[in-house]
């Protein structure tokens, strides 16, 4: 399994804020060009987004559907790659002092992706997360709707 984590310089609110949004997606995961609303109220579970994914002069249209989420903390989604098959990716948000510490865990689940997996895969998914972390760090530490964690002041 693809388990990685990252340290995000947001409180978890301001983190889950970005990943509530269905509209971003495109931002922050690594390989997809667009995405938008296809059902319910992301990230309600059985909502879904639509997503692009562009290879050269070809676009593949795929979804990806909540499957499980814990407001604010946790949220658990299939990834569906067309003849790839589909994938669970499992994003935990957890408070880490003033910031966040986020935990990305993926695997396929069915498909040709279950049955191709191995080392090498593995390996390619873990750069993905890197990149995917590190763009999620890059729109949450940097989104205008996001606010610094309060520090006190003196007096």
């Amino acid at each position: 399994m693809a388990v990685r984590h990252r340290v995000i310089k947001k409180r978890p609110k301001d983190v889950w804020a970005v990943l509530a949004d269905g509209s971003r997606y495109a931002e922050w995961v690594v390989g997809t060009c667009a995405s938008s609303p296809a059902r319910g109220e992301w990230p309600s579970v059985h909502a879904a987004i639509e997503y692009q994914v562009a290879f050269g002069p070809f676009n593949l249209k795929n979804e990806t559907v909540v499957r499980a989420c814990v407001e604010g903390r946790a949220l658990e989604l299939e990834a569906k790659a067309g003849v790839l098959g589909t994938a669970r990716i499992a994003i935990e948000v957890r408070p880490w002092g003033e910031y966040s510490l986020v935990v990305i865990d993926e695997h396929p689940l069915q498909g040709a992706g279950g049955l191709l997996h191995n080392m090498g895969v593995e390996a390619l998914i873990q750069v993905r997360h890197r990149a995917m972390l590190a763009r999620l760090a890059d729109v949450c530490e940097n989104s205008y709707a996001s606010s610094p964690p309060s520090t006190p002041t003196s007096g």
